[in-house]
């Protein structure tokens, strides 16, 4: 699984992110924002061995990936549920559960959804979203 980002000329600096995470930093190069861009995705997550690849591409597209599919999208639904403001248990309650431990437990990485049960997360926590699955254009990491 990768999520989509771009990166374009801001001045002297690339400007690079990764919407779906809300990550957003900088490199005087290229090269130079891409491990920003990794090495913050990588202090979000903050677990022991867990890595991001970066995708290159063109025209200021790229994506990140990890091969540790769980705390990638862990991190996601986290950073979705921040950037719109909902709480464990809104996000819970909007799942028709009243624990918000069966939200939480995705957002820990303890338990991986299905594709199905992706998309009803990620509009629990980010209404008016959906779930779009594309093929990734990039095929070598940076």
């Amino acid at each position: 699984m990768r999520f989509e980002g771009r990166m374009h000329k801001q001045g002297r600096t690339w400007a690079i992110e990764v919407p779906i995470l809300g990550v957003v930093t900088q490199g005087r190069t290229r090269s130079d924002a891409y491990l920003m861009v990794a090495d913050a995705i990588e202090a979000l997550v903050n677990k022991s061995g867990f890595s991001v690849e970066v995708f290159p591409g063109e025209g200021g597209y790229f994506e990140v990936g990890s091969s540790d599919f769980a705390l990638l999208t862990a991190l996601m639904l986290k950073r979705q549920r921040l950037l719109n403001g909902v709480t464990l248990a809104e996000a819970a309650r909007r799942l028709s559960s009243s624990s918000p431990n069966t939200y939480a437990r995705y957002e820990q990485g303890r338990t991986m959804p299905s594709v199905e049960q992706l998309g009803r997360l990620l509009a629990a926590v980010s209404p008016g979203s959906d779930l779009l699955i594309a093929t990734s254009r990039q095929r070598q990491p940076a």
